[in-house]
């Protein structure tokens, strides 16, 4: 064990096992109030559009600008966090967020929002990595993925409740406000209780500036293009120009990544992250999970408002048994997981895609009046599903990840995960919105079109799920083979 991996480990030992849990629950209380804001906003835009006269480029903006600033910023603080004290970012993350959202509960203007809300963005991809590197530093073994459980848990809750939250219709400064007086609470009991990194074991800080730039560029040139795209024919193709630059930009990173290693010096994301198989496989599973759910969400609270005529709230509220569900999944997904591994998310996405069908049959073939009643028990069923998938495979991706490595490592999770949410999104709300521009003067009738839009957009839901369950089931295969190997050596 290297002495920056002994420093870890010595702080994780200086808890005693009931304060190491007290530490674990501050950490994902926070995590799960950032991932609130991904979700609960975009519901409210109706009423942030009222009360401030925003135009529809700023709506997207207070949505996506959110959204890019998160993963602009996570890596490079997930590194940070890994040389110097994940304690001093997690404050320093929280303490951003909370004067955040005060600025986006008094905001007087959609641009002052809008600023605001970019701001928390920083906010919230400065405190994530610590969550996730702390979580690593803490646990050990089957602790491990009990931990991952729960935060599991708490962020399926979390994302589940958001669209509930947002419902209100004239209430959306409280969705900001509700952050404060948690943010302050969490911040006292963050000072006292989370564990301080040693920084003698890390030695000379080195951020690879230029590495920093360049990948900013790579993420920027990537999630743009997705972020601003609504399917509406005032759409600027023009935008599509920002893949070439990301492909460029991404092959720069690499190349500078890997001369910036072969000089001896940390580089912003060690390339040997990706030859390790859980570690790739996990991500890349998550990316793809991350680019159905949020979507399947949103795809849904706009049938059920703009198709059936429900009020935000009521819309929001068929997605609370996903929430329940998942979350008791996700607990004991950590429990299992130690013992089924990878066939437990298997296991998991194909409950999901069940209840994924099922969600689509109620949206085509039940009647109006009960259709939120079926999806809600279809929810059910998906959240069965969905909490088997991220908590365990949240902690077989970290596996074979050291600790010291933690917050670099669930950052570039996080990154995935954010990446995901923007293509996935855009491609669901393409789908949903060319669908009805193209068949508005078809004569089908109002619940009929959105039938059809909404089936259509849930097929990009459905594509990524079936495609995470493929990346399931070859990482599956490859690690009997390994054990195989490893059994007849």
């Amino acid at each position: 064990m290297t002495t920056a991996d002994e420093s870890t480990a010595g702080a994780a030992e200086a808890l005693d096992d009931k304060n190491k849990w007290r530490a674990f629950w501050v950490c994902v209380v926070v995590a799960a109030i950032t991932i609130l804001d991904l979700s609960k906003v975009n519901v409210a835009l109706p009423s942030i559009e009222n009360a401030l006269g925003a135009s529809s480029t700023q709506l997207q903006l207070i949505v996506s600008g959110y959204v890019l600033t998160f993963g602009l910023i996570l890596v490079p603080a997930g590194r940070l966090g890994d040389q110097r004290s994940r304690k001093t970012l997690f404050l320093i993350g929280l303490t951003l967020f909370t004067l955040a959202s005060v600025a986006c509960a008094v905001a007087p203007t959609a641009e002052l929002l809008l600023a605001a809300r970019l701001l928390q963005g920083v906010a919230a991809g400065i405190q994530m990595p610590q969550v996730i590197g702390l979580i690593q530093q803490l646990f050990r073994g089957p602790e491990r993925g009990r931990a991952f459980g729960l935060f599991g848990a708490m962020i399926g809750i979390a994302t589940a409740f958001g669209p509930t939250l947002g419902g209100s219709q004239d209430g959306w400064r409280y969705i900001f406000w509700m952050n404060v007086p948690l943010g302050i609470i969490a911040l006292v009991l963050a000072w006292r209780i989370l564990p301080a990194t040693s920084k003698s074991g890390y030695g000379r800080l080195d951020l690879d500036p230029i590495g920093i730039a360049i990948f900013g560029v790579t993420v920027l040139a990537l999630m743009w293009p997705f972020l601003f795209t609504t399917g509406a024919p005032t759409d600027d193709p023009n935008r599509w120009w920002l893949l070439v630059v990301f492909v460029l930009a991404a092959a720069a990173f690499v190349a500078w990544e890997r001369r910036y290693a072969a000089g001896g010096r940390a580089p912003l994301v060690p390339l040997k992250l990706f030859r390790v198989g859980s570690f790739r496989n996990g991500t890349l599973l998550a990316t793809v999970y991350f680019a159905a759910m949020p979507a399947m969400f949103l795809l849904t609270t706009l049938y059920l408002q703009l198709g059936l005529g429900l009020e935000p709230v009521f819309a929001g509220m068929v997605t609370i048994g996903f929430a329940l569900t998942s979350a008791f999944s996700s607990w004991r997904g950590g429990l299992l997981v130690e013992r089924y591994g990878r066939s437990l998310v298997v296991v998991g996405l194909a409950i999901l895609l069940v209840g994924l069908g099922l969600l689509m049959a109620a949206a085509i073939l039940t009647p109006p009046s009960i259709t939120p009643f079926v999806m809600a028990a279809a929810f059910l069923i998906g959240g069965t599903g969905g909490g088997l998938v991220i908590s365990p495979n949240q902690t077989l991706t970290l596996h074979d990840i050291p600790p010291v490595e933690g917050g670099l490592a669930g950052s570039v999770g996080q990154l995935g995960q954010r990446i995901g949410t923007a293509i996935g999104t855009a491609v669901a709300l393409s789908l949903f919105y060319s669908t009805l521009y193209n068949e508005r003067n078809s004569g089908q009738g109002t619940v009929e079109l959105y039938h059809h839009a909404y089936g259509v957009g849930m097929l990009s839901a459905t594509l990524f799920f079936a495609v995470a369950m493929f990346i399931g089931v070859v990482d599956l295969g490859a690690r009997k083979r390994r054990a195989r190997q490893a059994a007849q050596a």
